[in-house]
């Protein structure tokens, strides 16, 4: 599995543009991503706040998570926009029959694969071994592009989860 996305995000937004990422339960198959990304532009184009065009990108990334972004030093984003955003992604979960809002699976790489983890076994992978503080962690918490690009795939060491999981954090002071 390639790791690299830093490419396909736009480098004429500015960092601070506001981002939102949706993961879905499962991969997409090539021709449910292509419809998704008509869909996606079809959003892009007619997305405004109060009337005015909001500039955003989108993009499907590792054929799992929907990653949508705004540029708001013209326009910001408001109640209203984000709302349209929102019934885009139910849309898109009613299109391909996937779930964009359960928070209670966690995305990882492991074997070069995304993997998706129920929050409730975490427990079980990290004293088994199949997570680890190294393990690659989808951050999905991240709030701007500048965030996307250097705190999205982050170990599990760096990432929120250590402060839930005391055995983490106690394997890591050991080492």
């Amino acid at each position: 599995m390639n790791l690299a996305y830093s490419h396909l995000i736009p480098d004429n937004f500015p960092d601070n543009s506001r981002v939102w990422i949706y993961q879905s339960n499962r991969l997409f198959t090539i021709g449910e991503a292509l419809e998704l990304e008509e869909m996606l532009n079809g959003f892009l184009a007619r997305w405004n706040a109060h009337g005015t065009a909001v500039r955003g990108y989108g993009n499907l990334l590792f054929g799992q998570f929907l990653v949508l972004m705004a540029d708001e030093t013209e326009t910001q984003v408001s109640g209203c926009s984000t709302d349209s955003s929102v019934q885009l992604v139910k849309a898109i979960e009613q299109r391909f029959q996937v779930n964009m809002f359960d928070r209670q699976y966690l995305g990882f790489v492991i074997k070069g694969r995304t993997e998706m983890l129920p929050l409730s076994q975490l427990s079980y992978a990290l004293e088994n071994g199949f997570i680890t503080g190294d393990t690659l962690y989808f951050n999905n918490l991240v709030q701007t592009k500048s965030e996307l690009l250097t705190r999205w795939m982050i170990p599990v060491k760096d990432s929120w989860l250590k402060n839930k999981l005391p055995r983490l954090q106690e394997r890591q002071d050991a080492m």
